[in-house]
């Protein structure tokens, strides 16, 4: 059983989402003994943003000698997500949506013919066999109702994001409030981590 590990928040051993992704992580590595771990910080090895020249290449055009690297590193990090059983992944929210750390990783998994394909019905997701699990961080509260649930870009998207390639039941852990104040931040934190150590082992 293979499990790809993503962090992408800049903050580094100060985040919360990556506190909750490792307790995820490690309430499933003691309940399956066969676990084979990868993992990736996004935020110390950078995918480049997408440009002409990456679109060019996809395309079939022959890839600009200072491009071929990153093209390396976009194929590598495609083929641990199509490896993975499990993927674990810690997004907090800047500015209302995801950091462009993993915008730029995202932009490298979907690929058509690799995780989706359209036919005759519209687009069809194909990476519908991984079990995906989001630690979520957010400074302030965006759930139904809330005066800004309409900025709320984070975990809309990637439910939007992993259900067009097929995930279409991702599971998620919040911690919501947590630049609110000091108190906020520890009773979001320690929620989110109870909820990693109760999390379904399979």
């Amino acid at each position: 059983m293979k499990l790809l590990h993503i962090d992408s928040s800049v903050l580094g051993p100060h985040s919360v989402s990556r506190q909750v992704s490792v307790a995820i992580v490690d309430r499933l590595r003691r309940a399956m003994s066969n676990l084979d771990i990868v993992y990736r910080d996004l935020t110390s090895t950078p995918l480049a943003h997408l440009s002409g020249l990456h679109l060019a290449a996809a395309q079939g055009g022959e890839p600009d000698a200072a491009l071929r690297e990153d093209l390396a590193a976009g194929q590598a990090m495609l083929d641990e997500f199509l490896a993975a059983d499990i993927v674990v992944l810690g997004a907090p929210m800047y500015n209302f949506t995801i950091p462009s750390q993993l915008k730029a990783w995202i932009d490298r998994i979907v690929v058509r013919g690799k995780t989706f394909r359209y036919g005759a019905q519209g687009p069809e997701g194909l990476a519908g066999n991984k079990r995906v699990i989001l630690a979520i961080s957010r400074g302030g509260f965006y759930g139904a109702g809330t005066p800004t649930a309409t900025l709320e870009h984070l975990e809309s998207y990637l439910r939007g994001i992993f259900g067009f390639i097929g995930i279409t039941d991702p599971e998620f852990i919040f911690a919501d409030g947590i630049q609110v104040g000091p108190e906020h931040r520890e009773k979001a934190l320690a929620s989110a981590l109870l909820a990693a150590t109760s999390l379904r082992a399979a």
